[in-house]
């Protein structure tokens, strides 16, 4: 660490389109944080965009911090460690996700579901995020990392792989059967991998040609347009894409008894539902609220041992506003990440 006591980070001014002036977040000279006591402080390496981002950065999600800074698929290394924490030494290689810290006393907590936790906070939204050179996390919420895994292919696994790994856990998609994915961006590219070396029939649903291709490439069974009908009944969907209007649909490609899990934390308004065409049949329709700590050990552990590697592309960190209107654009092949300078 330099001695130095200021660094850059991206700020949010105020919420509001990123394609449109004037931009919503701000890169300014600001003092490096301080840990807690129970915090460590990371010297960011890379951050992943994610759609959640953009969701905090244009207001659809809820301020929670004025002038925030983004960013929750964080890896680094530790540089200072609070009073009380001991978990990791400086210069461990950590990741850090959305999941940021829960209380560990109420009663989801106390029963294994942390990630209902009513007082739960998230990185990039509660707390300043991974647009930043350096940031700070609770040590008992980071994963460590191993050093030999490549900064820039482990960002994304931080929320696109722990969120679609959660979302195919809740997806319930049965030994050998056949599951739809709602667009397919990083977390669907991912989970599309876990799915197929599970030996899962994968089906995928998405508006962009190229990602149509990407699908196939990787061993999908099928890729066609978002609202297409299903060429065969599915077992089990997830729904990755915002938009609240392709569930119809969705639900409808369902074989009787199958679940379309919806793994956003924002999704536009779902139209009205036929009870008979969408519902009945014992069909399923549940969400995905981030994930528990054993999700993330359980992803990062099963995409180690699998190769599960995302496909990304690299922005310099003083490009972030470019990645975020990239990631609205829509139809990635992959995962775009923030790469710091060295």
């Amino acid at each position: 660490m330099s001695n130095s006591k200021t660094m850059l980070a991206w700020h949010l001014t105020k919420p509001g389109l990123v394609d449109q002036s004037p931009a919503p977040i701000k890169l300014i000279e600001c003092p490096i944080p301080t840990p807690a006591t129970n915090e460590v402080l990371v010297k960011v390496l890379t951050c992943g965009v994610c759609h959640t981002d953009l969701h905090v950065t244009e207001g659809d999600l809820p301020i929670h911090q004025e002038h925030v800074t983004p960013g929750h698929e964080i890896v680094g290394e530790v540089v200072a460690n609070g009073s009380s924490a001991h978990r990791f030494q400086r210069g461990d290689r950590i990741g850090i996700p959305w999941f940021r810290q829960a209380c560990g006393v109420c009663r989801f907590c106390r029963s294994g579901q942390e990630n209902l936790c009513p007082h739960s906070t998230y990185t990039g939204w509660d707390h300043d995020g991974g647009y930043a050179q350096y940031v700070t996390v609770p040590e008992g919420f980071a994963y460590r990392l191993p050093k030999e895994l490549d900064p820039v292919s482990a960002a994304p696994l931080l929320c696109a792989g722990i969120i679609g790994y959660r979302a195919f856990k809740r997806a319930r998609v049965p030994a050998g059967g056949s599951l739809g994915l709602y667009g397919f961006g990083g977390s669907a590219s991912l989970c599309a991998q876990l799915a197929l070396h599970e030996g899962i029939e994968v089906h995928v649903f998405t508006r962009g040609l190229a990602a149509q291709a990407a699908a196939l490439k990787m061993g999908c069974a099928s890729a066609q347009g978002a609202y297409d009908p299903a060429p065969k009944l599915l077992d089990s969907a997830i729904l990755f894409s915002p938009a609240g209007e392709m569930v119809p649909n969705a639900l409808a490609n369902l074989a009787p008894g199958g679940t379309l899990a919806i793994g956003g934390i924002h999704l536009s308004d779902i139209p009205s539902l036929n009870y008979q065409a969408a519902i009945f049949h014992e069909k399923n329709l549940t969400s995905v609220e981030s994930n528990t700590r054993q999700d993330g050990e359980e992803w990062l552990a099963l995409a180690h041992r699998l190769k599960i590697i995302p496909h990304t592309t690299e922005y310099p960190f003083d490009q972030a506003l470019a990645a975020l209107q990239r990631v609205k654009k829509g139809n990635l092949d992959g995962a775009l990440v923030l790469k710091m300078p060295q």
